[in-house]
């Protein structure tokens, strides 16, 4: 298949004649990070489409309109035409921005727009031209999935062939090979045996246009994976992820599987996370090389500095679900202090040493996960990183001791990543002041963000009992 980014409306339009397109299919990311769709016959892709856009419902969007000022239109983006891998009839895909239908002006609670906003700022600077980022999406994929919350009863249930669980179980034969707990990482087959549908899901990733660099089975048990992309700019790389957990469930639909980026599926055992590494460019120049700690400059450093100064508030964007902070606990390598290092995998912010080239000097910012929705977390990442040179916050002396191996007097004066998602949206409130420069985020998406997480993931789940709980209760 062949590539087709970069493209203008006319030659969007003459690539659908070429490939006898006769769907084209509208997406877009909703606040939360989940991509909405619909689907045009080709009659409607014409040059004018580009500009003027199609009309939707913007009151049955999570986070967005109120239904009495509901109507929105998508305006497609020509540079992202690509098209589809999984629909039977040829489609040609096309990511948008969303736009008030009078006005014409870009809608402040649209994802994408945030991080074109973010991009904007970053050269408004002129501290740079080009932030880079690259995402460590990690995933699960399972066999099956089963769970259900009723007002008498709530349950989940995941399961695979390669959970150690069933090591004892007839599976007519059990051929074993199961990776133990935390032990994932990384075996060859028979016992890794998703070989093959990781490499078809890299594949299909090059297909879209995604430079990719690896894949491999991660620590867990049950199916944990990673597949590496190439770094790319904010916006670019926050479309890459969309293709990438797109990709990643389909083709494991397509084998009979399930894929999830849920941080914390199973008790026990490590975490899926989403190291991001970020670094800032000008004039095609890495600007994070100099001759300060592990080789980074005075700017790379104080982009440090922004970022773990504002870690908890970014957490309410890089770990957004309640899920997240079952995830961000010590002894999974999931980090919760707030420190840096080179070489250091407990430490939230690592500088990693596998190069010594200028180009490769990024740091690694360890806390997120891909429950996040990239185009708001890369965004805020980069915001806070341009506080930190704004303002040249020091990020104080590294750590590069093992955390989790410290004693209780020496951690308490690390500060620490928040532990619920609660106090995320806590920290959020009063730490968003650096967002809100260059108009990246309003007030507005802001304060909807917090009203809807708190309405709509942390009160649902205060007010029902937990499983666990009849274990530890019930004969009270």
């Amino acid at each position: 298949m062949e590539e087709v980014t970069g493209m203008t409306p006319k030659e969007v339009v003459e690539l659908a004649k070429k490939n006898a397109v006769r769907i084209v299919d509208i997406k877009f990311t909703d606040l939360l990070g989940a991509w909405q769709h619909f689907s045009v016959p080709t009659s409607e892709l014409e040059e004018s489409l580009f500009e003027d856009g199609l009309g939707f419902d913007g009151s049955s969007i999570r986070g967005w309109q109120a239904i009495n000022n509901s109507d929105m239109i998508v305006i497609p983006d020509p540079t992202t035409a690509m098209m589809d891998p999984f629909m039977n009839v040829p489609t040609l895909s096309l990511l948008c921005n969303i736009a008030d239908p009078i006005t014409k002006e870009k809608y402040s609670k649209d994802p994408r727009n945030v991080a074109q906003k973010a991009e904007a700022y970053l050269n408004s600077t002129g501290l740079g031209d080009t932030g880079y980022f690259g995402p460590e999406a990690e995933f699960f994929i399972f066999d099956d999935i089963r769970y259900q919350n009723d007002s008498n009863q709530s349950f989940y249930a995941v399961d695979s062939e390669e959970g150690i669980w069933n090591s004892g179980r007839d599976e007519e034969p059990n051929l074993g090979y199961k990776p133990r707990h935390k032990e994932g990482y990384f075996p060859v087959s028979p016992t890794d045996s998703l070989q093959d549908i990781r490499s078809e899901m890299l594949l299909t990733m090059e297909e879209v246009g995604i430079e990719m660099e690896c894949h491999h089975h991660e620590v867990a048990t049950a199916g944990q994976c990673e597949i590496d992309m190439r770094f790319a700019p904010l916006v670019k790389c926050a479309d890459n992820l969309m293709w990438y957990k797109y990709i990643v469930k389909n083709v494991a639909k397509r084998h009979g599987k399930t894929a999830t980026f849920m941080p914390k599926p199973l008790f026990g055992d490590n975490g899926t996370g989403m190291h991001v590494h970020q670094s800032i460019w000008k004039g095609g120049k890495p600007l994070f090389a100099g001759n300060g700690y592990a080789g980074f400059s005075e700017m790379g450093l104080h982009y440090i500095g922004g970022i773990l100064k504002h870690a908890r508030a970014i957490c309410a964007f890089t770990g957004p679900t309640t899920n997240s902070y079952k995830r961000l606990v010590p002894g999974f390598e999931a980090p919760v202090n707030l420190a840096y290092s080179s070489r250091n995998r407990s430490a939230a912010v690592r500088i990693p040493m596998y190069s010594e080239s200028p180009k490769a000097k990024r740091m690694e910012a360890r806390f997120p996960d891909p429950s996040a929705n990239g185009y708001l977390a890369f965004a805020v990442m980069l915001m806070a990183g341009l506080d930190g040179i704004e303002n040249k916050i020091d990020p104080g002396e590294p750590m590069d001791k093992d955390i989790y191996a410290m004693g209780r007097e020496e951690l308490s004066n690390i500060p620490t990543l928040p532990g619920s998602l609660d106090e995320a949206m806590d920290a959020l409130e009063g730490d968003h002041d650096f967002m809100l420069k260059g108009d990246v985020f309003t007030q507005d998406l802001i304060d909807t963000w917090i009203d809807y997480k708190r309405e709509n993931d942390i009160a649902p789940l205060r007010l029902r009992p937990h499983p666990y709980e009849f274990e530890m209760y019930y004969d009270v």
